[in-house]
């Protein structure tokens, strides 16, 4: 009698999605596409990539061969061990306690420029929150219209800088947040570094303004592309405005 296929945890099967996302968005394939290479069907990728059906170790060890690279990251082992660290963040991260940082979790409403198109801006959903296995807080994107490119990484609050540090490291790729700590209504402003995608495989580097508005202060907020006619267009407006002119991040100039 054949053994079944062993099926991923929910937190690998999430891990594995998210790297092949990446993996898809940066080298600019199908999905289609990768579902031939790994000899699936585009039905069963669709349904891993989506949360829907746990990836198996069989249909992972396929997609790994496909794209060359480890989807794995972490044993089953180590995703589970509890933390040692008595709730004080590595040194790297700025050696702070959860109850220092407590102001900063939450979720929110993530606005910058639009990379797409000239005066429009674009928003999405933030959440920051303490992750007990790595001793630190973390973030993670979530409600973006490009599902590819959603991020997630660690967050640094060193006290020597008085700011806060979102940063993604995706096989040696970095994009990093710098922001202020929140303001007394909650927001948080700064600047993005980042990769922006054009034709190909053509990567230019990219910074611009940067918001992150609790979502208690917007409440019914707009999520995606956001044009010069829609309701929240002024109140994002304002946000970014607010965050050169005070001024939170100083562009210079050529």
């Amino acid at each position: 009698m054949p053994t079944p296929d062993k099926q991923l945890s929910a937190e690998q099967s999430r891990q594995v999605a998210e790297t092949i996302r990446e993996e898809i968005a940066r080298r600019r394939i199908s999905r289609q596409t990768l579902a031939e290479q790994a000899k699936l069907s585009l039905s069963t990728l669709e349904k891993v990539l989506g949360g829907r059906r746990p990836f198996t170790l069989a249909t992972t060890v396929r997609l790994e061969q496909a794209l060359g690279v480890s989807l794995r990251k972490l044993p089953e082992a180590i995703t589970v061990a509890a933390p040692a660290n008595g709730g004080i963040a590595p040194d790297s991260l700025g050696s702070y306690s959860r109850r220092s940082v407590a102001r900063i979790e939450g979720t929110y409403i993530t606005v910058r420029p639009s990379f797409g198109e000239p005066g429009a801006f674009y928003a999405y959903r933030t959440e920051i929150a303490w992750d007990d296995a790595s001793s630190s807080l973390g973030f993670r994107e979530g409600e973006r219209q490009d599902a590819d490119y959603t991020q997630y990484g660690e967050v640094a609050v060193p006290n020597e800088s008085g700011f806060v540090y979102l940063v993604t490291n995706r096989h040696g790729q970095h994009r990093v947040i710098t922001v202020s700590r929140p303001r007394n209504s909650g927001e948080m402003y700064g600047i993005i570094t980042t990769l922006l995608a054009g034709r190909g495989s053509l990567l230019t580097p990219v910074a611009a303004p940067i918001a992150f508005l609790p979502i208690k202060n917007v409440p019914k907020p707009s999520l995606g592309r956001v044009s010069a006619d829609d309701a929240n267009y002024a109140v994002y407006r304002e946000h970014l405005r607010r965050t050169i002119d005070e001024p939170f991040a100083i562009f210079l100039p050529g």
